[in-house]
């Protein structure tokens, strides 16, 4: 663009010191309740740190955040976890995860994917696979 700026479709804010922070893709973004931009990106990166889990992807689903998720079952096998107490071992991590977000971008439902996202090429999973708006 004439001011410098490529175009690439990344979404971010420059502090007062000039500092980028992305946030994350403008094809990906969702318009909140009230208005709020949400960026899955952001609340992956903090479903990535739960135990047991493998990846994420957020989607609205019916006016909600759910977040899809693919656990780790081989590491949960290995820690003599399985089935229903590792729903609820992911079930009580999304608790501590929501507390790290604003109220706008809290999960309010998981659903656990029995295999991995599809990818593509350069191992980014396929979003539009899992939209459902």
């Amino acid at each position: 663009t004439p001011d410098g700026w490529f175009r690439t479709g990344d979404m971010g804010v420059m502090d007062k010191d000039g500092y980028l922070y992305l946030k994350g893709r403008s094809k990906c973004m969702i318009l909140g309740p009230s208005g709020q931009n949400i960026y899955p990106e952001e609340i992956e990166s903090v479903l990535n740190n739960m135990p047991y889990l493998v990846d994420s992807l957020v989607i609205e689903d019916d006016g909600a955040l759910t977040a899809l998720i693919y656990p780790d079952f081989h590491q949960a096998e290995l820690d003599g976890i399985s089935g229903e107490m590792l729903k609820n071992n992911l079930d009580e991590s999304l608790v501590h995860a929501n507390q790290e977000l604003p109220n706008y971008a809290r999960i309010k439902k998981i659903e656990i994917m029995p295999e991995d996202f599809e990818r593509t090429p350069k191992r980014s999973i396929k979003r539009y696979l899992y939209q459902r708006n």
